[in-house]
């Protein structure tokens, strides 16, 4: 269980960078509860008003309310401090301070892949990223997306089918979003899981999705992009993975499409350019090196429909 000082400093919704100061300035992560005024202004990144919203945070309920929250909806709630906070996460610039998980968390020892995409794809979309994470799942992979209407949504259904797969949101657990993907939210729950870095009751404001973008791409070994605008959420989800010293591909598209504008940017910039899942499953030798050239085989999406 996550500290209560780091589920306090979690409610006050600070960016990362100011939280990574925050964190290098205590020794001990539990004075944040008690430490006054004089302390708070000591520390570089924080001004008047952030830290009168700490002591006002700290005089309230809201840390109590959470914690009985927590313990009640039988919440996994991992600080950066804990073992069984994901490596591969803790390696990336401003990881998040605090996970909060509903489902199995011995997904987070697997080999994760991850499948983004437009929220308005084609029909030619949908099938791809249902094609991709149907057969990557069979072959063990655990399929992350962002749990976005279209490509997000095709991606997690097509791996439920055969596999294991992770919603990361860009709202507390308790406020799923978007609204119709509730039911598909509570059956990864129990195929997969559930995370958030925000508190459980957080709404899906338009600033947390570029931090959901990090996770989904720090948490995976690889980023396949299907069918993205430029300047697209799912891009900048390619250029964290990129940044991150993550394996990126992208599957080619229409020139003629906005939708493929992301795409073959990304493929111009070098990404790899995926038409099979051989393509994908030989960068990963270790994981996958019986498993190639099996795409054409009986588990493949294709025998399935």
């Amino acid at each position: 269980m996550a500290k209560k000082a780091s589920i306090l400093l979690n409610l006050l919704q600070f960016t990362p960078k100011k939280i990574k100061v925050i964190l290098s300035s205590f020794n001990d992560l539990d004075y944040i509860l008690k430490a006054t005024y004089s302390d708070f202004k000591e520390v570089s990144s924080l001004g008047e008003k952030d830290i009168e919203k700490i002591l006002a945070l700290r005089s309230s309920n809201c840390l109590d309310n959470e914690l009985r929250l927590i313990e009640k909806e039988k919440i996994k709630c991992l600080d950066i401090f804990e073992g069984e906070y994901p490596d591969i996460l803790r390696q990336i610039s401003n990881p998040p301070l605090l996970l909060y998980i509903r489902g199995l968390s011995d997904v987070f020892n697997k080999f994760i892949f991850s499948i983004v995409g437009s929220r308005t794809p084609t029909a030619y979309g949908i099938r791809q990223a249902s094609k991709f994470s149907h057969d990557l799942a069979s072959h063990g992979a655990v399929i992350i997306s962002g749990l976005a209407r279209g490509i997000d949504t095709a991606a997690h259904k097509a791996a439920l089918r055969c596999g294991e797969t992770i919603a990361v949101l860009g709202s507390g657990l308790n406020n799923i979003y978007p609204r119709e993907n509730a039911n598909l939210a509570a059956q990864i729950s129990q195929r997969g899981a559930l995370v958030s870095e925000f508190p459980l009751g957080a709404s899906p404001a338009k600033e947390n999705f570029p931090r959901r973008n990090r996770i989904v791409s720090g948490l995976s070994r690889g980023v396949l992009v299907i069918e993205a605008a430029a300047r697209s959420g799912a891009s900048i989800t390619a250029h964290l993975a990129a940044e991150q010293n993550r394996e990126v591909f992208a599957l080619p598209g229409n020139i003629d499409s906005p939708l493929s504008k992301g795409t073959n940017s990304l493929l111009k910039e070098g990404v790899k350019l995926v038409d099979c899942l051989d393509d994908i499953l030989e960068e990963f030798p270790d994981t996958f090196k019986e498993n190639i050239n099996l795409s054409c085989k009986a588990h493949t999406y294709e025998s399935c429909h």
